[in-house]
């Protein structure tokens, strides 16, 4: 079984002007989140902005999320590091908290060959009993996991299970699905290519999207399942302009100021992000009206 099927929300995390964590609006986020059909929820990731986050914020954040959630849908927990014995720390610290999944992150900077990531991988899985999805995102790490060395990694490791594919690189993984032969649960990381990346088999996305428009981000997905696939395609295509707009900067600030026009948080972002430009804060005010979420 999949960890989850669907659209799962890559989630932010909100802060106080200050900088501090602010758990009375993530807990309204989480709810929003539940109460509009998100079908699991991944946790201190990129978009959620662990890279600023103490070890000690960090597995607060996890511990308070999975304590909201309390087994509704699944909590899934970003646990990576550039470094091995950080990464087994916090994904051990994950599972006894009490996440269902764990979201490792191919290490940056180190760069390490692909035999150095086949025993990263091993090693972080090896140290808990929890199901791993890789998290193959090569803008922002520098390395690229091999196809090759996915379907290793999901062969030989009972508990790795998948990879959250964010290359953007649909030849890539038109190959990768074609040597898995089943043994790879994939899911989008790019809110742009859906559609495409579930007729390759992916079980669902990791996405930004959702923060914004959980619903149908959820709807994009459940079409298709249903066969409903020029909905489920006319749907991706609406929200094109919109995915773009958050992603004309870095994410997440964009999607930290679109939260903020929704009224969902104070949209402050630790450093070295920064405040969204005006005319990029603007254009993404009108994609959000057009698409019905302001």
């Amino acid at each position: 079984m999949a960890i989850f099927e669907g659209a799962g929300v890559a989630i932010i995390t909100p802060f106080h002007t200050d900088g501090s964590i602010d758990y009375d609006k993530f807990g309204e986020v989480i709810e929003q989140q539940i109460a509009n059909q998100t079908d699991a929820i991944i946790v201190c990731g990129t978009t959620g902005e662990s890279a600023t986050m103490t070890h000690e914020e960090h597995l607060d954040v996890i511990r308070y999320c999975v304590e909201k959630v309390a087994h509704r849908i699944p909590v899934v927990a970003g646990t990576g590091s550039n470094c091995t014995e950080t990464a087994v720390y916090l994904s051990q610290e994950a599972e006894k908290i009490g996440a269902d999944g764990l979201l490792v992150v191919t290490p940056y900077y180190n760069k390490a060959t692909q035999n150095g990531l086949y025993q990263h991988f091993k090693m972080v899985a090896d140290s808990v009993k929890l199901p791993i999805l890789l998290y193959n995102v090569p803008s922002r790490t520098g390395t690229t996991l091999q196809p090759e060395t996915i379907v290793r990694l999901c062969r030989d490791v009972e508990n790795i299970v998948g990879v959250k594919d964010a290359t953007g690189n649909i030849s890539q993984t038109a190959h990768l699905m074609s040597i898995a032969d089943g043994c790879v649960d994939l899911y989008s990381g790019e809110d742009a290519i859906i559609v495409p990346m579930l007729s390759l088999g992916a079980k669902g996305v990791i996405s930004v999207l959702s923060n914004v428009a959980p619903q149908e981000t959820h709807q994009i997905c459940s079409f298709y399942f249903e066969g409903k696939v020029k909905e489920s395609c006319e749907l991706q295509l609406k929200a094109v302009p919109l995915v773009e707009a958050l992603f004309c900067e870095v994410n997440p600030i964009p999607v930290k100021k679109a939260m903020q026009l929704k009224g969902m948080c104070t949209g402050t972002l630790r450093m070295p992000l920064t405040e969204m430009e005006e005319a990029d804060a603007a254009r993404l005010e009108r994609e959000m009206k057009k698409f019905g979420v302001l």
